[in-house]
């Protein structure tokens, strides 16, 4: 499309109309500020957009109407050409206005920026705007959530759900679980075992509430449970509050064995004799390992009868200090490989 500069008739009916929208909006803005301000940048992007496909305007037309408009409304912020592209493309990605009643005008400007310049997908878009809105979070929770890849996360442990639990509680549990868990604030040792995993997820705490989601509430670390005279302890306990029940979490710095599941599914009846009260639903169970292969696991859910899923964790690992020195340095490295020399020449 060619580029072709605005004429004098048709640019001062572009310039008054979005200035009558601004005018409506400030009017209404007391009442719903923040969704009148997204509709009103959804609908100048639209205009905008309109006028560039049937005038063949190209993008200097931004620059122009930013400092009109900025002349017009000196005290406005958000009238700036990068803002009016920002709005450009919100229209862009959203030509029906129904998407923003359901969602979109429900969150922050810069939450839809976000979303606009990080998640390229239209469905994966509306699954984050639908958390965000769900779930309170704020703008940067919204960028984490979105690098560590959420959308692709969620709801993907393996479970037995279907099998142990009734519609629609199985659906909800499968959906509070995810695979895998990201546990990138903390750094660990390749030699690490499970004391030090829990021990750290329990320090950076609100951290790890992030990542497990909303609807858990911390109950206790090495939860005591004593069974015919035995003590036995839980490596995590929670209750979730919308499933309202208990989550038994163990943590393994292990590849998945079946016999875990056997473990879990002991401290899950006990929890549901001791702990749980009439009213609440049946424990579910979390096994945290560091890796597992999806074909055992599969068989050794198949006839458990207690609800629970299976799922990896991701950490930041070093190396011990003690095995530092054992390692070649960069030099020693060139110096095998004939690198140093040839790097002189």
């Amino acid at each position: 499309m060619a580029d072709q500069p605005p004429s004098n008739q048709t640019y001062p009916a572009l310039l008054a109309s979005i200035k009558e929208r601004i005018q409506r909006a400030q009017v209404r803005a007391a009442v719903a500020v923040n969704q009148e301000l997204v509709f009103l940048y959804w609908g100048i992007g639209k205009e905008i957009l309109a006028r560039q496909h049937q005038e063949g305007w190209g993008a200097n037309i931004i620059a122009r109407l930013a400092k009109d408009l900025k002349a017009q409304f000196p005290e406005m912020q958000g009238l700036s050409p990068r803002n009016l592209g920002y709005m450009k493309a919100f229209a862009e990605a959203w030509p029906d206005e129904s998407i923003l009643q359901a969602a979109l005008a429900k969150l922050t400007w810069y939450h839809n920026i976000t979303l606009i310049q990080k998640v390229k997908d239209p469905a994966e878009r509306l699954w984050y705007a639908g958390q965000a809105i769900e779930n309170g979070w704020s703008r940067n929770v919204l960028v984490m959530q979105i690098e560590t890849g959420l959308f692709r996360r969620q709801g993907k442990a393996l479970t037995n759900f279907g099998q142990t639990l009734p519609s629609p509680q199985s659906d909800l549990a499968q959906q509070i679980l995810k695979d895998p868990y990201n546990f990138d604030f903390l750094t660990l040792t390749t030699a690490a075992h499970e004391r030090d995993l829990e021990s750290g997820l329990l320090e950076h705490i609100r951290k790890f509430l992030l990542e497990l989601g909303v609807g858990f509430s911390f109950v206790g670390s090495q939860y005591p449970l004593e069974v015919g005279g035995e003590d036995f302890r839980i490596d995590l306990l929670f209750y979730h509050l919308k499933l309202r029940c208990f989550v038994v979490i163990d943590l393994k710095m292990k590849p998945f064995k079946p016999e875990y599941a056997g473990k879990m599914n002991f401290y899950l009846a006990a929890v549901d004799d001791l702990l749980k009260h009439s009213t609440d639903q049946p424990t579910i169970g979390l096994i945290l390992c560091k890796g597992k292969n999806q074909l055992v696991v599969e068989y050794a859910l198949r006839n458990v009868t207690t609800p629970m899923g299976i799922a990896e964790f991701k950490y930041l690992e070093f190396l011990p200090e003690g095995l530092k020195g054992s390692l070649p340095t960069v030099e020693e490295f060139e110096a095998e490989l004939g690198l140093s020399d040839q790097s002189e020449t």
